[in-house]
């Protein structure tokens, strides 16, 4: 299984979108793509993938920008996955031939243990520490 760049980089800007969660500050699109280095043309894609799915909220104008919908510890991965990529191991293969039944049944065990995993997972464990240096004269 491959994760798209489109998954990695959503997961990338609501971590940042994650690190100002508490104090409610709106991010613009131009400080999230270079904070994250994710073309902003492409972030504005998913930006509106995200505020579709309701995970985050966009206000407009000058002062406008982007937040977080809900706390980062609601949001799992499987809410991030889903709104950008949509349902990642849809079954399209038919249980036909022999062994047909048992490589599906397989194949919904592992994206029923994918679902149960990515939905354990919080953005919170994705939003980076602030680790300030210490500089010293």
């Amino acid at each position: 299984m491959k994760i798209s760049l489109k998954t990695e980089y959503a997961c990338r800007v609501l971590a940042q979108l994650g690190k100002v969660y508490d104090r409610q500050e709106l991010s613009h699109i131009e400080a999230l793509a270079e904070a994250e280095e994710i073309p902003a043309n492409y972030l504005v894609q998913i930006l509106n993938d995200l505020r579709n799915a309701g995970l985050i909220i966009s206000r407009r104008g000058k002062q406008g920008g982007y937040l977080l919908a809900k706390a980062p510890g609601e949001i799992t991965l499987l809410h991030i996955i889903r709104a950008v990529d949509g349902d990642v191991l849809e079954m399209s293969a038919k249980p036909a031939g022999q062994s047909g039944k048992k490589v599906a049944a397989v194949w919904q065990d592992v994206a029923e243990m994918l679902e149960s995993k990515t939905h354990s997972v919080s953005l919170e464990a994705m939003i980076p520490d602030e680790t300030r240096e210490m500089y010293y004269i």
